[in-house]
């Protein structure tokens, strides 16, 4: 890890306030992070000091000893660190990470007593990424992170998957529908057909919230069905009263977590639940006049997340359509001040008159806030969104 540096005062405080991470016999060469950094670890690395407390994902990928230039694929975990705090990890050789297994208390207390002169061989936690590490994580709370993170605590960029039936034998083939061992292939999508089921070995896989598939409360009339099919206010209280009773905010918690697990963690999967959930506040016409404070809060959320997101990142080929602009888009022109009136409350700096997304047009120009401005062009920036004067 590279020096940095810092005002002599600064690092003496953050020194005795800060929390402490010691990861042992982390092999040279390995890629390590936390939180928006990352570098790769020399023969000196025994850990990050001076981390501001709150939570934190720590993150790396181990290479191959024979080949350096090949690194395995991305795995992290969560922390909530405490003021002052120490943990002490180990690096397991055998499965290549670290070992999260807690650190006999006497060892700890040992570290602690030592820790002046293990200071050379700490790595200083970066403060210049603090600020937007915060504006991506403030509503991960240590309770979300235990509720979604992994039984065993490891976040894996490549999932471990396992065969539902082992197929040991010709009838577990046959069960899947699957041909017999040996029996030609005769195109591309027989062979993918031929592929087992698989799924998640026990206890790797991130605990997101189960999102409904029916959007409509059981026996609704046809008309129901269309209009909960348009508004999805109905399936997002489903989700509030059965996964957030306690806190609705708390599903913004579960959004950022997604993304970060997906932006850091390289997790498809959490970029997939993270669209979902997104699609699902976005198009809950009903719920932002009930849950004013968390629709508020969104917004800022979705500000600072797709500034970090790549320019091409969401655009499809063909049509230059992402999910983006389906999403955040009002089904209907009745929709449009619904969403604008959030935009004023969210961003309440002088407004603009001109309209807010293509394609309705409003007679009347809707007044939008200077900072609305901005995430637009964030928007068009980052999903080539195209904004109408």
């Amino acid at each position: 890890m590279a020096a940095m540096q810092m005002d002599p005062e600064l690092a003496k405080r953050l020194f005795f306030e800060g929390a402490t991470v010691v990861i042992l016999n982390m092999p040279k060469g390995t890629e390590f992070g936390i939180d928006y950094n990352s570098w790769e670890v020399g023969p000196k690395f025994r850990g990050v000091k001076m981390i501001p407390p709150g939570i934190h994902f720590l993150h790396y990928s181990s290479v191959d000893k024979a080949n350096p230039r090949e690194v395995g694929p991305r795995m992290g975990f969560f922390l909530s660190l405490q003021q002052r705090g120490l943990m002490v990890l180990r690096w397991n050789e055998i499965r290549e990470e670290v070992d999260l297994s807690p650190a006999p208390e006497a060892e700890v207390e040992a570290m602690r007593a030592n820790l002046q002169e293990l200071d050379q061989f700490l790595g200083p936690y970066p403060y210049a990424t603090l600020k937007k590490w915060i504006s991506l994580t403030n509503f991960i709370s240590e309770a979300t992170m235990e509720k979604l993170q992994p039984e065993s605590r490891q976040i894996c960029a490549f999932s471990e998957v396992l065969p539902v039936l082992s197929m040991k034998h010709t009838k577990d083939r046959i069960k899947q529908n699957l041909p017999r061992c040996g029996t030609e292939c005769k195109s591309y999508q027989e062979g993918l057909a031929r592929l087992p089921e698989m799924k998640p070995r026990a206890g790797t896989e991130i605990r997101f919230s189960e999102l409904p598939t029916q959007t409509y409360p059981a026996g609704a009339t046809p008309a129901e069905i269309t209009r909960h099919s348009m508004d999805l206010s109905y399936a997002l209280e489903t989700v509030l009263s059965k996964q957030f009773p306690s806190s609705p905010q708390d599903v913004l918690g579960e959004l950022q977590f997604a993304f970060v697990c997906f932006l850091l963690g390289n997790v498809y999967e959490a970029f997939e639940h993270w669209k979902r959930l997104l699609n699902l506040l976005c198009r809950s016409e009903e719920a932002m006049v009930k849950h004013h404070t968390l629709y508020i809060n969104l917004i800022s959320i979705l500000y600072h997340q797709l500034g970090e997101i790549p320019a091409d990142f969401f655009v499809d080929i063909v049509s230059q359509n992402n999910f983006l602009t389906s999403t955040l888009q009002p089904e209907t022109p009745s929709a449009f001040p619904v969403r604008c009136h959030f935009f004023q409350e969210a961003l309440p700096d002088c407004c603009l008159g001109c309209e807010l997304l293509q394609p309705h047009r409003q007679e009347n120009m809707v007044p939008r806030p200077l900072h609305f401005i901005s995430l637009l062009k964030t928007l068009q920036t980052s999903m080539t969104w195209f904004l109408q004067n």
